[in-house]
């Protein structure tokens, strides 16, 4: 499976944003999708996670309440609604999928994920 990771951008302290992870080649709906962020310096952190059929979700403590994690297999698609965004929000986004992982497995340290997308950058200013 091969990945694209689009919608950030630049926006203000309390806006929200939804990121999009597009999938193309093999079938999308067999693999477990998460959402990580890195910014300068760090390693990629875990941010939210989904199994193959949407039926379990996993959030990382920092963004449970404000950000949700969904899917929409047909179009192939995760997204990543992000909403009351914080200035520690700021980084790139990456979309990371493994075949017929569980939600829990991708919020573990250094997940073993099958493909990558090339990442996009959410800027929250405050």
């Amino acid at each position: 499976v091969q990945l694209q990771a689009s919608g950030g951008g630049l926006v203000q302290a309390g806006d929200s944003l939804t990121l999009s992870c597009t999938a193309s080649g093999e079938n999308f709906g067999g693999y477990g999708m998460g959402w990580y962020r890195q910014t300068p310096g760090k390693e990629r952190e875990f941010v939210a996670s989904i199994t193959w059929n949407g039926a379990a979700t996993w959030y990382a403590l920092h963004v449970r309440g404000r950000f949700t994690i969904s899917r929409d297999n047909p179009k192939k698609t995760v997204y990543l609604r992000m909403n009351d965004l914080k200035p520690e929000d700021t980084g790139v986004y990456y979309c990371g999928a493994r075949k017929l992982a569980l939600a829990s497995e991708l919020a573990m340290a250094s997940p073993v994920i099958d493909a990558w997308g090339q990442g996009t950058l959410v800027t929250v200013s405050s």
